[in-house]
C-alpha cells in the first residue's frame, strides 16, 4: 500500500518576493550603495550564494590556520613539559 504524503507548497505574492529580496540584499556587503529596486530577485539570489561560498571558503581557511596554530600550541606545550622533566 502506497502513501502519499501532500506536500504544503508556500505561495508567494509578489510583494512578498520584493520584501524577501530586499531583506537579502541588506544582508549582502555593500548593500547601501547599490540601487536595491533595480536589482532582480535573480541577482540577488545568485549574488547570495556567491556571497554564502565565500563565507564558507573563508571559515575553511581560518579553521585550517586555528588547526595549525593549536597543533604548533601543542607542540610547544609537549616541548617544554620534557624540558621541565628534565630539570
Amino acid at each position: 500500500m502506497s502513501s502519499r504524503r501532500r506536500r504544503s507548497v508556500l505561495r508567494l505574492t509578489p510583494d512578498e518576493i520584493s520584501d524577501l529580496v530586499l531583506k537579502l540584499q541588506a544582508l549582502l556587503p555593500d548593500s547601501s550603495s547599490r540601487c536595491t529596486s533595480e536589482v532582480s530577485a535573480s541577482k540577488t539570489l545568485e549574488e547570495t550564494c556567491n556571497y554564502i561560498k565565500m563565507l564558507h571558503s573563508e571559515v575553511d581557511d581560518l579553521s585550517k590556520k586555528l588547526s595549525q596554530k593549536l597543533a604548533s600550541t601543542d607542540s610547544n606545550i609537549n616541548a617544554v613539559n620534557r624540558d621541565t622533566r628534565h630539570l
